[in-house]
């Protein structure tokens, strides 16, 4: 059993095809699939598709700090009520995103220690996603190790010292198509990075593996981050998808049961 951590099956993208998805998923080993949020605008269709297709799909609550504008207060209160009514796989995705806009940044800040509080309030792994802020998301998390936080660092795409700090503050990287990219240097990097410490995923529709790159990514291309792994360590496809598949069930135990 193959897991994608992290995929929006839900999205526009997806709505013509998604049997076809699931389907060509299948074929290719992979038969879970969590579904971090966005915000609330599409927790609806991210919910139908885990009913749709249940004991595959989980989904997880949070707001992506892309989301955090100047109603995150509303929205981090339709979370907490949602939490409330039932169990999530994560909470997230959530963190801090200082590329494309830097108006709420402060913001960013309030909705992430929020969220942290209620994975530690609900005992629940948290998510992360960072891009142009991964230390200072590193800097906000490891206030809470004492505390028990576990999660992933989404799309891991930093240096050494930023992997090895995550690590220690008991996360996993989530390693997803980037790591076919040729000049991205993330696949030199693991080199030196047990696979105790990665979950992979493929965040679809986004950041699609080699060699489909500028496409729309889907859960199948999986297999295609699994054997550039498998290159990387030297080892087989087969115990790529082994290791961080149960890496993955491991910090998503709870939603599994």
């Amino acid at each position: 059993m193959i897991v994608d951590t992290h995929c929006h099956l839900y999205v526009k993208e997806f709505e013509a095809d998604i049997d076809d998805i699931m389907k060509r998923a299948a074929q290719n080993g992979i038969e879970k699939f969590y579904l971090p949020a966005i915000d609330s605008e599409t927790t609806d269709a991210m919910l139908a598709l885990e009913r749709a297709y249940p004991g595959k799909c989980f989904a997880m609550m949070g707001l992506h700090p892309c989301s955090v504008k100047k109603n995150y207060k509303e929205e981090l209160d339709k979370i907490e009520r949602l939490l409330a009514t039932r169990k999530f796989a994560a909470i997230g995705e959530t963190g801090l995103d200082f590329y494309w806009d830097k108006t709420f940044v402060k913001e960013q800040y309030i909705a992430l220690e929020r969220q942290v509080e209620l994975a530690l309030q609900y005992d629940t792994p948290i998510v992360l996603h960072t891009r142009d802020a991964l230390q200072e998301t590193i800097d906000v998390i490891r206030n809470y190790k004492a505390a028990g936080l576990k999660g992933i660092f989404h799309c891991f795409g930093g240096s050494a010292a930023e992997a090895s700090q995550i690590i220690d503050a008991g996360f996993y990287l989530g390693i997803g198509g980037v790591v076919t990219y040729k000049n991205a240097g993330l696949a030199e990097l693991l080199q030196h990075i047990d696979l105790s410490h990665i979950v992979l995923e493929t965040d679809a529709p986004y950041l699609t593996p080699a060699p489909f790159r500028g496409k729309r990514n889907e859960s199948s291309y999986l297999k295609y981050i699994i054997d550039k792994v498998a290159a990387i360590k030297n080892i087989s496809a087969a115990e790529v998808a082994l290791v961080t598949s149960a890496n993955a069930e491991n910090i998503f135990k709870q939603a599994s049961m």
